[in-house]
Protein backbone atom coordinates (compact mmCIF):
# COMPACT_ATOMS: atom_id res chain seq x y z
CA UNK A 1 0.00 0.00 0.00
CA UNK A 2 1.42 3.48 -0.78
CA UNK A 3 2.23 6.04 2.18
CA UNK A 4 0.73 9.60 1.70
CA UNK A 5 3.50 11.58 0.27
CA UNK A 6 3.08 15.44 0.96
CA UNK A 7 2.54 17.45 -1.28
CA UNK A 8 3.01 21.67 -2.57
CA UNK A 9 0.58 23.05 0.02
CA UNK A 10 1.79 20.00 3.03
CA UNK A 11 5.46 21.58 1.77
CA UNK A 12 4.20 24.84 2.22
CA UNK A 13 2.89 25.35 5.61
CA UNK A 14 3.98 27.18 7.60
CA UNK A 15 5.54 29.71 5.01
CA UNK A 16 4.82 31.45 1.62
CA UNK A 17 3.36 30.65 -1.72
CA UNK A 18 4.21 31.72 -4.71
CA UNK A 19 1.86 31.12 -7.55
CA UNK A 20 2.68 33.10 -10.94
CA UNK A 21 -0.33 33.68 -13.54
CA UNK A 22 -2.66 32.65 -10.93
CA UNK A 23 -5.27 34.38 -13.26
CA UNK A 24 -4.64 31.19 -16.04
CA UNK A 25 -5.23 28.45 -13.34
CA UNK A 26 -8.57 26.61 -13.33
CA UNK A 27 -11.38 27.83 -11.09
CA UNK A 28 -11.18 25.21 -9.03
CA UNK A 29 -7.45 24.97 -8.19
CA UNK A 30 -7.91 28.88 -7.09
CA UNK A 31 -10.79 27.67 -4.79
CA UNK A 32 -8.40 25.24 -3.09
CA UNK A 33 -5.29 27.27 -2.40
CA UNK A 34 -7.89 30.25 -1.11
CA UNK A 35 -9.83 28.21 1.04
CA UNK A 36 -6.56 26.27 2.65
CA UNK A 37 -4.73 29.62 3.12
CA UNK A 38 -7.89 30.75 4.93
CA UNK A 39 -9.00 27.62 6.97
CA UNK A 40 -4.75 26.38 7.66
CA UNK A 41 -6.15 23.21 6.45
CA UNK A 42 -6.42 20.75 3.15
CA UNK A 43 -8.32 17.68 2.50
CA UNK A 44 -6.85 15.34 -0.31
CA UNK A 45 -9.36 12.26 -1.12
CA UNK A 46 -7.71 9.73 -3.47
CA UNK A 47 -9.29 6.22 -4.05
CA UNK A 48 -11.59 6.39 -1.27
CA UNK A 49 -9.04 7.64 1.10
CA UNK A 50 -9.69 11.29 2.93
CA UNK A 51 -6.67 12.56 4.27
CA UNK A 52 -6.54 16.28 6.08
CA UNK A 53 -3.30 18.04 6.97
CA UNK A 54 -1.97 21.43 7.81
CA UNK A 55 -1.42 23.95 5.11
CA UNK A 56 -1.24 27.08 7.04
CA UNK A 57 0.33 29.51 4.11
CA UNK A 58 0.46 33.11 2.81
CA UNK A 59 -0.49 33.14 -1.22
CA UNK A 60 0.86 35.45 -3.05
CA UNK A 61 -0.56 35.40 -6.79
CA UNK A 62 0.59 37.42 -9.81
CA UNK A 63 -0.83 37.49 -13.22
CA UNK A 64 -1.09 39.90 -16.49
CA UNK A 65 -4.64 41.17 -16.32
CA UNK A 66 -4.78 41.39 -19.93
CA UNK A 67 -4.08 37.64 -20.57
CA UNK A 68 -7.35 37.04 -18.14
CA UNK A 69 -8.91 38.13 -15.22
CA UNK A 70 -10.06 35.81 -12.03
CA UNK A 71 -13.95 35.94 -11.26
CA UNK A 72 -14.83 38.81 -8.43
CA UNK A 73 -15.12 36.35 -6.28
CA UNK A 74 -12.24 34.72 -6.40
CA UNK A 75 -10.16 38.05 -6.27
CA UNK A 76 -12.36 38.95 -3.27
CA UNK A 77 -10.52 36.46 -1.63
CA UNK A 78 -7.33 37.65 -1.98
CA UNK A 79 -6.68 40.02 0.86
CA UNK A 80 -4.46 42.92 -1.27
CA UNK A 81 -3.68 44.10 -4.28
CA UNK A 82 -0.73 45.51 -5.94
CA UNK A 83 -0.86 46.97 -9.20
CA UNK A 84 2.76 47.06 -11.22
CA UNK A 85 3.53 49.67 -13.64
CA UNK A 86 6.51 50.82 -15.71
CA UNK A 87 9.15 53.26 -13.88
CA UNK A 88 8.59 56.52 -16.14
CA UNK A 89 10.26 58.84 -14.34
CA UNK A 90 14.08 58.92 -15.98
CA UNK A 91 16.66 58.92 -13.00
CA UNK A 92 14.28 55.80 -11.27
CA UNK A 93 14.83 53.76 -14.61
CA UNK A 94 18.00 55.19 -14.83
CA UNK A 95 18.71 54.09 -11.52
CA UNK A 96 16.72 50.57 -11.45
CA UNK A 97 19.31 49.51 -14.46
CA UNK A 98 22.41 50.68 -13.11
CA UNK A 99 21.53 48.26 -10.14
CA UNK A 100 20.77 45.30 -12.13
CA UNK A 101 23.91 45.48 -14.23
CA UNK A 102 25.81 45.88 -10.77
CA UNK A 103 24.17 42.30 -10.39
CA UNK A 104 25.16 40.83 -13.70
CA UNK A 105 28.50 42.14 -12.94
CA UNK A 106 28.86 40.45 -10.07
CA UNK A 107 25.67 38.57 -7.96
CA UNK A 108 27.42 37.87 -5.10
CA UNK A 109 29.13 41.43 -4.43
CA UNK A 110 25.84 42.92 -4.76
CA UNK A 111 23.98 40.71 -2.39
CA UNK A 112 26.81 41.37 -0.03
CA UNK A 113 25.76 44.80 -0.34
CA UNK A 114 22.36 44.42 0.34
CA UNK A 115 22.61 41.91 3.21
CA UNK A 116 22.80 45.01 6.30
CA UNK A 117 19.51 46.35 4.27
CA UNK A 118 17.53 43.06 4.28
CA UNK A 119 18.65 42.22 7.76
CA UNK A 120 17.41 45.54 9.05
CA UNK A 121 14.01 45.06 7.28
CA UNK A 122 14.12 41.35 8.41
CA UNK A 123 14.46 43.19 11.97
CA UNK A 124 11.41 45.43 11.60
CA UNK A 125 9.23 42.68 10.56
CA UNK A 126 9.90 40.55 13.63
CA UNK A 127 9.94 43.47 16.00
CA UNK A 128 6.07 44.83 14.17
CA UNK A 129 5.28 41.06 14.62
CA UNK A 130 5.82 41.01 18.35
CA UNK A 131 4.24 44.30 18.88
CA UNK A 132 1.21 43.37 16.53
CA UNK A 133 -1.17 42.02 19.36
CA UNK A 134 -0.51 45.56 21.03
CA UNK A 135 -2.05 47.67 18.82
CA UNK A 136 -5.04 49.20 19.22
CA UNK A 137 -7.68 50.46 16.03
CA UNK A 138 -10.00 52.59 17.67
CA UNK A 139 -14.34 52.26 17.51
CA UNK A 140 -14.29 55.93 15.12
CA UNK A 141 -12.35 54.44 12.93
CA UNK A 142 -13.14 51.07 12.78
CA UNK A 143 -16.78 52.55 12.23
CA UNK A 144 -15.52 55.14 9.11
CA UNK A 145 -14.07 51.93 7.79
CA UNK A 146 -17.01 50.72 7.21
CA UNK A 147 -19.02 53.38 6.34
CA UNK A 148 -16.12 53.99 3.26
CA UNK A 149 -16.89 50.28 1.85
CA UNK A 150 -20.56 50.58 2.19
CA UNK A 151 -20.44 53.81 0.44
CA UNK A 152 -17.95 51.74 -2.15
CA UNK A 153 -20.73 49.38 -2.90
CA UNK A 154 -18.33 46.79 -1.65
CA UNK A 155 -19.44 43.18 -1.69
CA UNK A 156 -19.45 41.22 1.51
CA UNK A 157 -17.53 41.74 4.51
CA UNK A 158 -13.98 40.77 3.93
CA UNK A 159 -12.74 44.80 3.00
CA UNK A 160 -13.93 46.02 6.19
CA UNK A 161 -11.67 43.19 7.83
CA UNK A 162 -8.75 43.44 5.48
CA UNK A 163 -9.09 46.85 6.12
CA UNK A 164 -8.72 46.81 9.68
CA UNK A 165 -6.45 44.50 9.59
CA UNK A 166 -3.75 46.25 7.21
CA UNK A 167 -4.02 48.98 8.81
CA UNK A 168 -2.98 47.58 12.81
CA UNK A 169 0.07 45.77 10.76
CA UNK A 170 1.06 48.99 9.32
CA UNK A 171 1.08 50.86 12.50
CA UNK A 172 3.40 47.75 13.96
CA UNK A 173 5.22 48.13 11.34
CA UNK A 174 6.62 52.11 12.00
CA UNK A 175 6.66 50.83 15.88
CA UNK A 176 3.46 52.38 17.16
CA UNK A 177 0.61 50.83 19.54
CA UNK A 178 -2.22 52.93 17.86
CA UNK A 179 -3.38 53.13 14.55
CA UNK A 180 -3.45 56.62 13.12
CA UNK A 181 -5.49 57.79 10.07
CA UNK A 182 -2.02 57.93 8.03
CA UNK A 183 -1.74 54.35 8.13
CA UNK A 184 -5.17 53.28 7.02
CA UNK A 185 -4.13 55.81 4.09
CA UNK A 186 -1.65 54.21 3.50
CA UNK A 187 -3.36 50.67 3.21
CA UNK A 188 -6.80 51.31 2.19
CA UNK A 189 -5.96 51.39 -2.15
CA UNK A 190 -4.50 47.90 -1.63
CA UNK A 191 -7.33 46.20 0.18
CA UNK A 192 -10.19 48.13 -1.73
CA UNK A 193 -9.16 48.39 -5.46
CA UNK A 194 -9.85 45.27 -6.54
CA UNK A 195 -12.94 44.93 -4.74
CA UNK A 196 -15.08 47.75 -6.88
CA UNK A 197 -17.43 46.82 -9.08
CA UNK A 198 -16.27 48.30 -12.51
CA UNK A 199 -17.82 51.18 -14.25
CA UNK A 200 -19.75 50.05 -17.62
CA UNK A 201 -19.30 53.68 -18.75
CA UNK A 202 -15.79 53.54 -18.26
CA UNK A 203 -15.14 56.77 -16.24
CA UNK A 204 -12.04 58.80 -16.63
CA UNK A 205 -11.87 58.28 -12.45
CA UNK A 206 -9.10 55.93 -11.34
CA UNK A 207 -10.29 53.17 -8.61
CA UNK A 208 -7.40 54.75 -6.34
CA UNK A 209 -9.02 58.47 -6.89
CA UNK A 210 -12.65 56.79 -5.55
CA UNK A 211 -11.17 55.66 -2.79
CA UNK A 212 -8.41 58.55 -1.45
CA UNK A 213 -11.48 61.08 -2.62
CA UNK A 214 -13.84 59.08 -0.18
CA UNK A 215 -11.36 58.38 2.60
CA UNK A 216 -10.08 61.94 2.93
CA UNK A 217 -14.12 63.05 2.77
CA UNK A 218 -14.67 60.59 5.81
CA UNK A 219 -11.46 60.86 7.92
CA UNK A 220 -10.78 64.89 7.54
CA UNK A 221 -10.94 65.42 10.52
CA UNK A 222 -8.39 63.05 11.73
CA UNK A 223 -6.33 63.98 8.80
CA UNK A 224 -3.13 66.06 9.48
CA UNK A 225 -1.30 67.61 6.93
Amino acid sequence: MKAFEPGLLAKANRGILYVDEVNLLDDHLVDILLDSAASGWNTVEREGVSIKHPARFVLVGSGNPEEGELRPQLLDRFGMHAEIKTVCDASTRFKVVEERLKFDRNPEKFLDKEYDNLEHIRSTIKKAQYLLPKVKLSYEFRLLISQVCSELNIEGLRGDIVVNRAAKAHAALNDNTVVGASDIMSIIVLCLRHRLRKDPLGSAVTSQDKILALFAEKFNDYITL
